[in-house]
Parts: structure tokens; C-alpha cells; sequence
């Protein structure tokens, strides 16, 4: 299958999740409002959340695909029997983490908490509570992640795509309930721990949605007694760096709820609302192009099969580009009136929105580089090379942490999203300069015009969208009817001027299409 096919795949399925996803923030953000039990719920459920991100899909999926690749060229026996080796050490260990955790969540939250939800001891135990009854999702997600990576290994995207859909109908559900009650601090607090019920429900569920999956794709794997392998070896120490090389996005998120601390109330809630609509072009575009190259990456080196390499990363990158370029400067020039459009209601005030608009425009700088980290990753991890992206991400998260201590002291909770998209950039910068040093790829003349181009079409897009916000800045806080046509011909002109000039400057012809469409191996 093309990579234009398998991104749109993967892509589509998760642009259906994050509009449920977008349903439950809007939600969420109408029944708990910001701060208070709202930053004790994003409190609880960032850590498994987090985990899940840093541990399961970054690392894990990042040092297991290559391997069970190579496996599966010597027969799906020994692939097989691979993975059977993998969940036989991984499940103990998991159940042992999480154990640990939920009985050391008291002394865990302390760490990550502000100084007014500490001393809120209703608030704070509320918090402990939530935290431990969702934290087993971290692992049913991480043997759902076993199984998801088995599946895109095979070239079956679509199951995996889909299965974050069950954890926003699930926290849909929890919140819709909240939604008819009455509303006061009793329920609000209620419903975090619906939510909270939900989440590990939904992990449950979308376990048992990948195995099914799995065994339709004609592929199990058998239960064993846990043994340390020389292959488990191997995983392990593909996978103890991986971690911080394919989850700098998430560690950046450790930090600032690190800085947070010391920040006013709702401050956590104003940067996962804003972190929502970042996370809506990285997911669908970002992680679903790093989803799609990384098996075929992993074929294509084990081959030697370097100018087929050269090909997928370079069309990586411009699909990449054409997608992403676009996004973000819409989304700086538009992210105010997309939260008050949908976020601004009931305990979420309009300076709570207005707050949100500001974090998206200054996270949506590095969006970007958040992209092109997760498609230059995989072309380090289909070499087994885990340790490279150790190295930049690391440089890159020393360069986030020292701007925020001089900027959060000066201006607050935006230095969050400042910094982490600076960090984003020498990351990227990084990665690039030691792909071509090492001779494993390098854009071509022919790509680098194209993504000027892009650049060059986006900017005309950023100046009707300026205007626009100028002519609709009455209507975006206004009625149903206003807000929701409003919106509508912010759109409308985005995409418009966008095409005109897409068009003008030859961003994407038929032989772009063709290249992109072309099988992958």
C-alpha cells in the first residue's frame, strides 16, 4: 500500500477520534470549568496518560517494530514466537509498575501538584483517588499497544487508528452524565471520578478490541513463562532510550507540570485545552506518518535498499510539510476564536478562553518540528539506532528547561509552550544534520523548493485569516448561530486562499500525486 494510502488511513481514523476528542474538551470544559476539581482531573489523568505515551506507544512501538520485522523474514513461527517472549516479561513488569504507583500515588502527586490543590485536602485526596482508579489503564494500553504494533507490522493500520475512539465515548458518557446535573462543586467532583472509571474502562476495552483485531489478522501470541531471552535483551536496550527519543513531546509535558507549580489556578487545564488543538494535526499527521514509514523503513534497511529508504523519507517529509505549514499558521492566526467558538460556555469564561487562544498560537510554532521529529525518528529506529535520538532530544529538553527558568518567572504559563517549541526546532535541527552526516538521507534540491513553496502559499493564507479575525471577532463569543458561521467562513477563507496559492505556486501536481501514491515496498 502507498504511503498516501496508510497515512490517510491512519490519519482519517484519527481525525474521527480527535473530534470525539474535541467533543469531550468542549464537555469538559463546560461541566468542571478551569481549576479546581478541572486541574485535579488533568492532574490525575495526565500520569497513566503520559506513561502511556512515553512508555507504550513511543518506546515500545519504536524498538519492537523493527525487531519483529526481521523476525518475520525468517516466518511468522519465530515472529510469533518473539512477541510471546515480549508479553511473558512486559506483563509482570507492568503489573508490578502500576501496583507501585497506585499505592505510592499520594507521595506521587505531591511532586506534580500546585501549592493550592495541596492544600485543599478534600481537593488533593480527590485527586489521589482519580489518579489511582485510572492509572490501570497504563496497563491495558500497554498490551494493547503490543498488539496495535503487531498489527501495523502486518500493514494493518485501520484497528489500531480506531481504538482511541472507545476512550472518548467512554469519557463522553462520564461527562454527558455531569452535563444534566446540577451544577455545584459536589458534582463536579462527582463526575471526575466517572471520568476516571472511564478511562480504565476504555483501556479494558480497547484491549480487547486489538486482540480481536489481531486474531482476525491470523496472528497470536502464546502465553510463556517470563525468561530473559537474548532477544528480550535486545528489546531492552532498544527500548530504555527509545523512551527518550521518541518521547521528547511527552517529557516536555513532565517539565511543565514541574513549572506549573507554581503557577495561578487553572493554569494546568489552560495548557491541556491548548495542548488538545496542537495535538489534533501532530496526531493525525505526525504520528500517523511516523506509524506508517517505520515497517516499511525497517524493510527497506534490512535490504540495503537505501535509495527506496531515501524515497519513503523524502515524501515523508513533504506530505508531512504540505499538511502541516498550512495547519499551523492557521492555527496561530485562528486558535483564540476556535476556543471560544467551542470551549467558551457555561464554567469556562471567556478570559479562560482568551488564555487558551494565546498557549495555542505560541504552541503551534513548533508544530512543525513536533511533525518532523516523529518522521525522522523512525529512520534512526529502522537502523536499531535508539541512542541518537537519546542524545538530541536530550540537548533539545536541556534548551526548553533553561528558557523556562528565565521566562516562566517573567511571563508565565506561555513560556510552557515558548520553550517546548524551541526545543522542538533544535531537536529537529539536530536529528537532520546527523541523518546527513551519517550519509542515511539528505533532501534533495527538488523537495527543498517544494517546501518553500508551501511556506510560500501559507503566507497569504495568515494575512486574509488576520483580517477575518478582525471582521469576526464580535461574532466568535456571540449565539449558537453567530458562532457556529462565523467559525464556518474563517474556514472557508483559510482553505480558499490557501488552494488559490497552493495552485498559483505549484505546491501539488499530478506527478507529486503519483510519487506519493506509489506502494511503499
Amino acid at each position: 500500500m502507498s504511503l498516501l494510502k496508510n497515512v490517510s488511513t491512519i490519519g482519517g481514523l484519527t481525525a474521527v477520534s480527535r473530534v470525539f476528542g474535541f467533543l469531550r474538551d468542549i464537555l469538559l470544559a463546560r461541566v468542571l470549568g478551569a481549576g479546581g476539581a478541572a486541574d485535579a482531573w488533568q492532574l490525575a489523568f495526565q500520569l497513566p496518560n503520559l506513561f502511556r505515551r512515553l512508555f507504550a506507544e513511543g518506546a515500545f512501538a519504536s524498538a519492537f517494530v523493527p525487531l519483529f520485522n526481521r523476525h518475520m523474514t525468517e516466518g511468522q513461527s519465530e515472529a510469533r514466537r518473539f512477541a510471546s517472549e515480549i508479553l511473558a516479561v512486559l506483563l509482570p513488569l507492568l503489573v508490578g509498575f502500576g501496583a507501585l504507583m497506585m499505592l505510592g500515588m499520594p507521595w506521587v502527586l505531591w511532586l506534580f501538584a500546585k501549592s493550592d490543590l495541596r492544600a485543599d485536602e478534600q481537593l488533593y485526596t480527590l485527586a489521589v483517588t482519580m489518579a489511582q482508579i485510572a492509572f490501570p489503564y497504563l496497563l491495558f494500553m500497554s498490551l494493547g499497544t503490543l498488539t496495535a504494533a503487531v498489527l501495523n507490522s502486518l500493514s494493518r493500520f485501520a484497528a489500531a487508528a480506531a481504538a482511541p475512539i472507545l476512550l472518548n465515548l467512554c469519557l463522553i458518557i462520564a461527562l454527558t452524565w455531569g452535563a444534566f446535573q446540577t451544577d455545584s462543586e459536589a458534582t463536579r467532583q462527582a463526575t471526575g471520578l466517572y471520568l476516571a472509571i472511564a478511562v480504565s474502562a476504555s483501556g479494558l476495552l480497547q484491549l480487547g478490541w486489538l486482540y480481536f483485531w489481531m486474531r482476525r489478522a491470523g496472528f497470536s501470541i502464546p502465553f510463556a513463562r517470563p525468561k530473559l531471552t537474548g532477544r528480550v535483551k535486545e528489546m531492552g536496550v532498544l527500548i530504555i532510550p527509545a523512551v527518550f527519543g521518541a518521547g521528547v513531546y511527552q517529557i516536555s509535558r513532565f517539565i511543565d507540570l514541574a513549572f506549573i507549580r507554581g503557577l495561578p489556578d487553572g493554569s494546568l487545564t489552560y495548557m491541556a485545552m491548548a495542548d488538545r488543538w496542537n495535538q489534533l494535526p501532530l496526531g493525525i499527521i505526525g504520528i500517523a506518518l511516523s506509524t506508517a514509514i517505520l515497517p516499511a523503513l525497517s524493510r527497506f534497511v534490512t535490504k540495503d535498499e537505501t535509495d527506496e529508504a531515501q524515497r519513503l523519507q523524502s515524501n515523508a517529509i513533504e506530505l508531512s510539510m504540505l499538511l502541516t505549514v498550512p495547519a499551523a499558521v492557521a492555527l496561530f492566526f485562528t486558535g483564540s476564536a476556535f476556543v471560544r467558538v467551542f470551549m467558551q460556555s457555561g464554567a469556562y469564561t471567556i478570559e479562560d478562553a482568551m488564555i487558551t487562544g494565546t498557549l495555542v498560537s505560541a504552541l503551534v510554532l513548533g508544530l512543525p518540528a513536533y511533525v518532523l521529529v516523529k518522521v525522522l525518528t523512525p529512520n534512526f529506529f529502522a537502523r536499531k539506532d535508539t541512542r541518537t535520538p537519546v542524545y538530541t532530544a536530550a540537548f533539545s529538553l536541556t534548551v526548553t528547561v533553561a528558557i523556562n527558568l528565565y521566562l516562566v518567572p517573567r511571563i508565565g504559563v506561555i513560556s510552557l509552550a515558548l520553550a517546548g517549541a524551541i526545543g522542538a526546532w533544535v531537536n529537529t535541527m539536530l536529528l537532520y544534520t546527523t541523518l546527513v552526516r551519517r550519509g542515511f538521507f539528505a533532501l534533495t534540491g527538488r523537495v527543498i523548493g517544494r517546501l518553500v513553496r508551501i511556506v510560500l502559499a501559507s503566507a497569504p493564507m495568515g494575512v486574509a485569516l488576520w483580517y477575518a479575525m478582525q471582521v469576526g471577532d464580535a461574532y466568535f463569543s456571540g449565539s449558537t448561530i453567530e458562532r457556529g458561521l462565523s467559525i464556518i467562513l474563517l474556514v472557508i477563507t483559510g482553505v480558499a486562499t490557501y488552494s488559490i496559492a497552493a495552485f498559483v505556486l505549484g505546491v501539488l501536481d499530478k506527478a507529486s500525486v503519483q510519487r506519493l501514491m506509489r506502494r511503499q515496498a
